[in-house]
């Protein structure tokens, strides 16, 4: 068995992550390590895990461990690992932005399986990517892959509250956020740089803009993206084009269906769907923020690196009513 401990237990990325690896049949969790709930029951936060678990929050790690979840806020992965330390043998995946960027001082894989599964099964630690670069990447790479992304992208996503985490803002509270929609941090969302490095990894030179306009939804969880750039070819190329860079991804799915959240809500899917207009290809991104844009990839990632079935403790069944 796989031993596992998760960082900074208390969050929703942790929340799913104990939920995943509970049921996963090659894992058990070691500790949940928490600075706000030490001694705590895991079940008095993640309330849904009521009768499923007597895991207790802890207040010390074990540094043997096989792997170990970074479930920290950004900025705080890196001063963690500074004051601590684990095994030689010990695999790390950071749910955070701090290694996402590639900067020659470290060596974490970007664990995006659909484009790095080679490199994630020979890696030791593993940068998850962001739930908007997950949606967003996993539209428009395939065109990069193919040398084909010639114009500039136009992308507008809407994610749900979620994705902001537990800590409150005067646009987390419900008062706020039901009934309610808005953008934010347009065209300067973080996610954009890893977005960019991927793209530019797989097109080399490629210079012209992505025009990403964030949306906050007022529903729990979900990313909604669309995403559209000129191209020259017919759908037909296109999709055959798509077909080609997913047939051997476990999770995302071309599909022709129009595409609603409750189709991939509690699932570790991305489905895509792709539609001609005049010049333009459109491309309907939809994934589960919470699992495949953090914790349930990033369990993906932990397959992949133990050389187990990628799709271990991940066939989760959409809530579609």
């Amino acid at each position: 068995m796989i031993s596992a401990g998760i960082i900074g237990g208390a969050g929703y990325t942790a929340g799913e992550l104990i939920r995943i690896l509970l049921r996963h049949p090659e894992v058990n969790i070691n500790f949940v390590y928490s600075t706000s709930q030490p001694g705590k029951p895991v079940a008095a936060v993640h309330q849904d895990l009521l009768g499923e678990t007597d895991l207790q929050f802890s207040g010390e790690i074990d540094k043997d461990i096989d792997v170990v979840f970074l479930c920290l806020g950004h900025g705080n992965s890196v001063k963690f690992l500074s004051e601590h330390q684990f095994s030689e043998e010990t695999k790390i995946v950071d749910l955070s932005t701090d290694y996402r960027m590639a900067d020659g001082k470290h060596s974490f894989v970007y664990g995006l399986p659909e484009f790095k599964k080679e490199e994630i099964k020979k890696a030791d630690f593993i940068a998850n990517p962001g739930c908007f670069a997950t949606a967003i990447s996993l539209a428009i790479l395939p065109l990069a892959k193919a040398k084909l992304t010639k114009d500039e992208w136009h992308v507008n996503a809407v994610t749900g509250a979620t994705g902001a985490g537990t800590s409150l803002s005067p646009t987390t509270h419900f008062t706020w956020r039901d009934n309610n929609f808005s953008a934010y941090k347009a065209f300067e969302h973080q996610h954009l740089n890893e977005i960019g490095q991927s793209l530019n990894l797989l097109q080399p030179g490629f210079s012209t803009q992505i025009n990403f306009i964030p949306n906050r939804g007022n529903f729990s969880r979900g990313i909604h993206a669309t995403a559209y750039t000129k191209f020259s070819g017919s759908l037909e190329e296109a999709k055959d084009l798509y077909m080609e860079a997913y047939k051997d991804a476990a999770f995302t799915f071309l599909v022709e269906e129009e595409l609603h959240l409750k189709q991939v809500v509690n699932t570790n899917k991305c489905l895509l769907k792709l539609q001609k207009f005049g010049d333009k290809l459109l491309i309907t991104s939809i994934i589960d923020n919470l699992l495949k844009g953090a914790s349930g990839q990033a369990v993906q990632n932990m397959n992949l690196m133990f050389g187990i079935e990628e799709t271990a403790g991940l066939k989760l069944k959409a809530n579609y009513f």
